[in-house]
């Protein structure tokens, strides 16, 4: 079933796909950037986002599989809860939401991330604020079970380029916002996008499979 879509947001990806320019993204990360730009008005998007090799066609299998998704802060998961429900029902959780204190030395972010990490090591995890969060993740890295995907974008000034050079250097499926900027909308419309790049995937494949089991009926 087609998702509904806004003539204001159709119209909006008409003026971005008018002014972006020349790019050399492949048509599923335009879809990623485009929608980024789309929450934030802002075209520096374009040169920042980054994608590692596989990690959209692994965030597509992991979606459609239902996998959790772990966000690290409520206003990301809120973000995202909308889509989430029409698309494939993840089971989807705040990391700030799991714990009621932190551990000492360490934010409460941290500390759910750590414990979201323990119980759903193959999860897809949204970052878009805690810096501190990311690190924690990518500190617990290699393991023998690793997430389906990292959406690295926090933002701000303290430790934001240290959590997203880590990330970097993990071999886990990625995508990252380079830079200082980053925050809970942008990593909200990375996984939407990917949401709807899953649920256009899975409803081109039973389109597919209909028509040939139409043509498998005939004499």
């Amino acid at each position: 079933m087609p998702l509904f879509t806004h003539p204001i947001l159709q119209q909006s990806f008409a003026i971005i796909d008018r002014e972006i320019g020349e790019h050399s993204f492949t048509p599923d990360e335009y879809a990623v950037v485009r929608r980024v730009i789309h929450s934030t008005a802002d075209f520096e998007f374009k040169d920042l986002v980054r994608f590692s090799p596989g990690a959209i066609e692994n965030a597509i299998a992991a979606l459609q599989q239902q996998i959790p998704i772990v966000t690290d802060v409520s206003m990301v998961k809120q973000g995202v809860a909308t889509m989430v429900t029409q698309t494939f029902g993840n089971p989807l959780l705040s990391a700030v939401d799991q714990v009621a204190e932190a551990l000492p030395g360490k934010t409460r972010t941290e500390t759910g991330m750590l414990q979201c990490f323990k119980e759903f090591p193959e999860a897809i995890y949204v970052i878009g604020n805690a810096p501190t969060a990311l690190l924690a993740l990518c500190a617990c890295l290699p393991t023998l079970r690793q997430p389906a995907l990292i959406i690295g974008a926090p933002v701000g000034f303290i430790s934001v380029l240290e959590s997203k050079a880590a990330l970097a250097q993990t071999p886990v499926p990625q995508i990252r916002v380079d830079g200082r900027k980053g925050g809970s909308p942008v990593a909200a419309a990375i996984l939407n996008a990917l949401l709807v790049l899953a649920w256009e995937r899975e409803g081109r494949k039973k389109e597919a499979g209909g028509r040939r089991q139409g043509l498998g009926s005939g004499d």
